[in-house]
Formats: structure tokens, C-alpha cells, sequence
């Protein structure tokens, strides 16, 4: 299977503050499959680190109150072209661009709500199957035996 993921779970340091979120469980579960990394805030070229990104009101509003919806929008259709023939795509959960099932509510506090990401939104609408990290055991259910 070809599966895209987001490069922060892989291990890449492209966070906004410079760190990774890499999940051995996940990547031990797609060990043997053909891995595509993307990261739209990196295709936008946010620089690492930066100031942190939360959706509010549908757009994306740096902390610094700078509204980078557009930028992100066009790396969100970059990153989709990249995954276009993959059979899914595992996400970031409560990333602005990534977020599956919870994104950060736009205040800057740390509190979650429903949401999905720019990127995961466009993933969605263009049929492709979206899963977030938490999401081991479908995940499991997709790719183990294929």
C-alpha cells in the first residue's frame, strides 16, 4: 500500500516548535509499505520553529493574530497532489492543517474541539480515506496483510 503520513509522526523535527511527534506504534503497524511524508505548514514555508497556527471562525490565524489561511490553503492543494495515489493518509490529530477528529479551538489555550485540518478537509472531499495516529486499530484493520 501507498500511504501518505504526516512527517511529524515519521520523526521529522517540523513542528511549530521544533519537535516531532514520532509514534514507533504506527510506524511498526506500516512497516513494508511505501510511506509519502508531507507537512502542508512546511509546503507553506513556515519556517520551524514558528509561531503556532489554530483555526477560528473557519481560517487560520497565527498567535501573532496574522491570518495565513490562503498560504496554508495552497500548500493543503501542494500536499493533496503529493498523496493523490495513495490508498490513505494518516494524520496529525489537533493540527490546523492535520487535525482528524480535534483541532485546537483558536484561542490559543490548549483546548480542543471537533474540527478537521485545512489539508485533512481537502482529503476528505477528494475521497481519500483519512486517519488520525489515535486511530491504531483501523489503521491496523487497512494495512496489516496488504
Amino acid at each position: 500500500m501507498k500511504i501518505g503520513i504526516s512527517a511529524c509522526l515519521t520523526g521529522d523535527k517540523v513542528r511549530y516548535n521544533g519537535t516531532d511527534k514520532r509514534n514507533s506504534e504506527l510506524l511498526k503497524i506500516l512497516k513494508g509499505h511505501e510511506l509519502i511524508k508531507i507537512c502542508p505548514e512546511m509546503t507553506a514555508g513556515f519556517s520551524v520553529p514558528h509561531e503556532p497556527l489554530e483555526i477560528r471562525n473557519g481560517k487560520v490565524y497565527s498567535s501573532l493574530d496574522r491570518d495565513v489561511t490562503k498560504k496554508l490553503n495552497e500548500a493543503a492543494r501542494k500536499c493533496l497532489e503529493m498523496i493523490q495515489n495513495c490508498d490513505l493518509v494518516v494524520l496529525k490529530e489537533r493540527s490546523p492543517s492535520c487535525g482528524v477528529h480535534l483541532i485546537y479551538d483558536g484561542t490559543f489555550s490548549g483546548k480542543s474541539i471537533e474540527g478537521h485540518g485545512v489539508f485533512t478537509r481537502l482529503c476528505i472531499k477528494n475521497g481519500i480515506p483519512v486517519y488520525s495516529e489515535n486511530d491504531i486499530e483501523e489503521i491496523k484493520r487497512k494495512t496489516v496483510g496488504t
